[in-house]
């Protein structure tokens, strides 16, 4: 028997392998993130003037929401993969919920749902029965529970918040271009958007039974004067139950009882802050202050409930940035007034806070406060 004093390769190749292994593991254990410069705080009004309000961040997709913990990060570290995310295609609109953001993307065919208090990502309208084809506006009752328009089936779909399929209400023999909803914060009433087109009368409110699906009555036809609308967009309601529309092509937002009986209106065509190019989304903060979207301008405008403008925020841009808008849509403010702007060419939702609102406090304050004893072992 001859004996070799070759020694066997095994061992030296998983040797080898450890050694390989170690600068990786001495990397990760060791290793900070790069740190980034800070962006000086960007406030409206600007300096020297009194901030009243703070960007705060923007969303693109669901890496800004999930938790990215030291067991993904030592994966990606090993394998040179990056970290995925479900981005944003054509978001629409968007709506907020003790924490939870709710925004439909056309392109996508769901609602995106970025859940604060959770750190996590859903999505809602992907599968049957609840499956969407191509959701717009959107909005919650006092439950969160979500009301979605579905403008090619032609029906309002209504989910939990945790997005189970609960009921639809309405078809193609009720609406001819639905675009946006509100309901009542007991979630018994919905006021829907038929928005219409060039070529018919049909620009209204269609005002629905939300637990029967029984359509009640309508608000408003084609025209001009006080309760008519030209190609209404969105609408919302104030704390007193009085219903909010974006009349767009008349350029104004009109106020109305939930009958119909027009209450007060303002806004006009013009390029001059206070007037309207082409508004789009509309929001109504805790304090009865009315916000509107201008995909013209590239901003929002803040009016107090007499319909006199306080400020206006964000600018027109042809790159993406803070506050910087090419196509503005959908608009929102939550209960602690916190406001949501999405934009459709940049493919993002900002966010802003109130500047007596601390970062830490409110319903999205969680994604500011440290995470405690027990989740901190635990990552």
């Amino acid at each position: 028997m001859t004996i070799s004093n070759t020694p066997s390769p095994r061992p030296v190749r998983r040797l080898s392998g450890y050694l390989l292994l170690l600068p990786i593991l001495g990397l990760a254990a060791c290793a900070t993130p790069p740190e980034r410069p800070e962006l000086a705080p960007l406030t409206f009004p600007p300096p020297p003037e009194t901030a009243r309000f703070v960007f705060e961040r923007t969303l693109t997709g669901s890496a800004d929401i999930e938790e990215d913990d030291k067991t993904s990060r030592l994966r990606r570290l090993a394998t040179g993969a990056g970290r995925t995310s479900v981005v944003f295609s054509k978001p629409f609109d968007v709506v907020a919920c003790k924490g939870r953001i709710f925004v439909t993307d056309t392109v996508k065919r769901m609602v995106m749902v970025f859940d604060a208090p959770g750190r996590r990502f859903n999505q809602i309208g992907t599968t049957e029965p609840g499956e969407l084809t191509k959701p717009l506006g959107l909005n919650v009752d006092a439950e969160c529970n979500l009301y979605v328009v579905d403008s090619t089936l032609k029906v309002v779909k209504v989910y939990r918040a945790d997005g189970t399929f609960l009921k639809a209400f309405g078809g193609r023999d009720w609406f001819d271009r639905p675009s946006h909803i509100a309901v009542t914060a007991d979630g018994s009433r919905a006021f829907v958007v038929d928005t219409g087109s060039v070529d018919n009368q049909n620009h209204r409110i269609r005002v629905f039974d939300t637990g029967s699906g029984e359509h009640l009555y309508d608000i408003g036809t084609r025209g001009s004067e006080a309760g008519q609308f030209n190609l209404p967009r969105d609408i919302e309601l104030d704390a007193d139950g009085r219903i909010h529309v974006v009349d767009g092509a008349n350029f104004r937002v009109q106020i109305l009882e939930q009958d119909g009986t027009p209450v007060s209106s303002f806004g006009g065509i013009g390029r001059k802050s206070g007037l309207f190019s082409r508004p789009k989304g509309i929001g109504i903060d805790p304090a009865g202050n009315i916000y509107v979207s201008d995909a013209a301008f590239g901003n929002y405008q803040i009016f107090n409930p007499d319909g006199q403008l306080l400020l206006f925020v964000g600018s027109r841009g042809t790159k993406p940035g803070r506050a910087k808008y090419m196509l503005p849509s959908g608009l929102h403010v939550d209960e602690d007034g916190r406001i949501y702007m999405v934009d459709q060419f940049f493919r993002k939702v900002d966010i802003y806070r109130p500047a007596g609102l601390a970062q830490e406090e409110g319903y999205l304050g969680v994604w500011y406060r440290a995470p405690d004893a027990k989740e901190a072992a635990n990552k």
